[in-house]
């Protein structure tokens, strides 16, 4: 219990005001440097979360200041400072945190399937504004409300576990209805792992924006790590005057790994028709896995699709983008009815999200 009681006290004193940037994990409570590093893994995941959710200035001087991450206890014990929280909830957080995952793993019996989980969103219209009466996660689900810009709702979908592994259930469900405004964004990637269980995962999202409103869901990428094996389903259901940007991201494999199998789905249809069903399956041994610009070069895969009901008299034309970064390619092609997808390749996730940019700048749109 001696790493548990420090970890206690280092969220104490960080909720209390002591200085985080002087909070460390004492080598000699701590001797394994490779659960040093994990510390300070986990800091830096919490520390880009909390960003997102609560900022302050305590917390930009610490990822300034720490850019490889401070240990998890002192970012929670800061965070639930930020938060209004107490010392006291701060300590029984870290507690609770510390204990948490081999307990877990001690009670549960081994099982042939892996996790399953959901969450829920609403968006409704409402005097001028857009309310949210139904927000909703289990499991490694957590959605937070971010602050509003104007009449539009701003949701944060967090991953509180590691997930998905192998064998996982996941499901996304939202609804965005008539003359509702709503942007979703994640705080940060989702990583794909491999697991105990011998089938592949599962990530499905349903979502269903209604007459005049519009849906921006912009999360961050799906990183395939080595071993994982998803099956990703985006499943899109549009009323005629509804606007969408829906951003898709991969990344084939971590740093020095190579990538694991993922194979993803986005069918949408625009006032009963279909209007993009796109199938992509990237794994060693599918087919176009070698040949250029797929691999090796081109590890981030990136899908942008804009649908809005102006392009139905004034679609823009097909454009290969040579106005990107010099490593990434990108093209513009217009849909048979009143969409856009924008798609492109590149060596990491940077140069692919300014590709992206670049082609919504052409096309006169911004996401922020």
């Amino acid at each position: 219990m001696r790493v548990h009681l420090v970890a206690v006290f280092l969220a104490a004193a960080a909720a209390t005001g002591h200085d985080p940037l002087g909070q460390t994990t004492p080598p000699t409570r701590t001797p394994a440097p490779a659960l040093r590093q994990a510390a300070r893994r986990l800091g830096r995941q919490l520390t880009r979360a909390v960003r997102a959710v609560w900022p302050s200035p305590e917390l930009e001087r610490l990822a300034a200041a720490r850019p490889s991450g401070a240990h998890q206890p002192v970012v929670l014990g800061l965070a639930a400072g930020t938060a209004g929280l107490t010392p006291r909830n701060a300590a029984e957080a870290a507690a609770y945190d510390s204990v948490r995952a081999p307990v877990t793993a001690a009670m549960a019996p081994p099982a042939p399937f892996g996790l399953r989980a959901a969450a829920r969103l609403r968006a409704e219209a409402a005097d001028g504004v857009t309310d949210l009466p139904l927000l909703h996660g289990d499991g490694p689900f957590a959605l937070r409300r971010l602050r509003p810009r104007g009449s539009q709702a701003r949701v944060c979908l967090l991953n509180t576990m590691s997930a998905p592994h192998n064998g996982d259930r996941l499901r996304i469900g939202a609804v965005v209805g008539p003359d509702a405004d709503l942007h979703v964004i994640s705080a940060a990637a989702t990583v794909a792992l491999p697991g105990p269980a011998p089938d592949h995962a599962v990530l499905d999202v349903a979502l269903r924006v209604e007459d005049s409103a519009r849906l921006q869901w912009l999360p961050e990428p799906v990183i395939s790590a080595a071993g994982g094996d998803l099956r990703q389903d985006i499943r899109v259901d549009l009323a005629r005057t509804a606007r969408l940007f829906l951003g898709e991201q991969q990344i084939l494999g971590r740093a020095q790994e190579p990538a694991g199998r993922l194979a993803s789905r986005i069918p949408v249809r625009h006032g009963g028709r279909t209007l993009l069903d796109q199938h992509t399956a990237y794994a060693p041994g599918a087919p176009g896995w070698t040949a250029p610009p797929c691999w090796p070069g081109n590890r981030a895969v990136g899908q942008l699709l804009v649908v809005d009901p102006a392009y139905r008299d004034h679609p823009p034309g097909v454009r290969i983008l040579d106005d990107v970064p010099a490593r990434a390619h990108g093209v513009i092609t217009p849909l048979a009815g009143p969409g856009v997808l924008l798609t492109a390749v590149a060596p990491d996730a940077g140069d692919l999200r300014r590709c992206l940019d670049a082609a919504l700048h052409h096309l006169g749109h911004r996401t922020g």
